[in-house]
């Protein structure tokens, strides 16, 4: 892929052979010529898992302390007095029907679904078109649940799902570039403490294979494992 020459310029003061501290990593990003939007710090992980075994699988919630500094945008299927609780806590969207139809018509403009127990007989018909776009709600997540105004809440205040994808990897926003060094360092640290405790018992050998961090439009950089995990826990 060709790069241009702001991405080129700081790529240039990654040295790609070494891993870095986090603070010094997240210092250098900082001190990176930024893009003409507020790009977000991505976080990076491989792991020594194989996704294909159902109990290898990682995925799950965490509570970042200082958000992700987007808006997240929340749907949530209900009906009666979960509807009004929905709407009372910060829901964008609420409903059923409507928008269970909106969905099958292509509309897509949510970032985060919840569902009350009782709706997921039909929400659950949704599969194949919130499935692959990971916006399917589910127990595990947080994301099927009676107390919708919880859910609402938590996710508006930066509760983030990761999963581990196909080829082991685990990908999530975790800030703003422009948040302050320690609020971004306190992210990363928390995403790597809730990885390490949802490592599966059957992952066997070297569970972080490589962690990264990076804005949304700029080079990657290597985090030293030993130090951030010790640091994390």
């Amino acid at each position: 892929m060709k790069h241009g020459k702001r991405y080129v310029d700081n790529q240039k003061k990654v040295d790609s052979n070494r891993e870095y501290d986090l603070e010094e990593a997240v210092e250098l990003l900082k001190s990176m010529k930024p893009g003409n939007f507020d790009e977000g710090l991505e976080f990076s992980a491989r792991l020594g898992v194989n996704p294909k075994h159902a109990d290898q699988q990682v995925r799950g919630t965490v509570m970042l302390p200082h958000g992700t500094g987007k808006k997240v945008s929340v749907l949530v299927f209900a009906e009666g007095d979960k509807e009004r609780e929905a709407l009372e806590a910060g829901a964008d969207y609420v409903g059923s029907e409507e928008y269970i139809e909106k969905i099958n018509s292509g509309w897509f403009g949510f970032d985060v679904a919840i569902s009350t127990p009782d709706m997921m007989r039909e929400v659950g018909k949704l599969g194949r078109f919130l499935g692959p776009r990971g916006l399917m709600p589910s127990p595990k997540a947080g994301t099927v649940t009676a107390d919708v105004e919880k859910a609402v809440k938590e996710v508006k205040a930066g509760k983030l799902e990761y999963r581990c994808d196909k080829d082991s990897n685990v990908h999530v926003q975790v800030g703003k570039i422009t948040f302050d060094k320690e609020k971004l360092v306190d992210n990363v640290r928390a995403i790597v403490k809730e990885l390490i405790k949802s490592k599966p018992p059957a992952a066997k050998g070297k569970y972080f294979l490589s962690i990264s961090i990076s804005t949304t439009m700029g080079p990657s950089i290597k985090l030293d494992k030993v130090s951030i995990v010790d640091i994390a826990k």
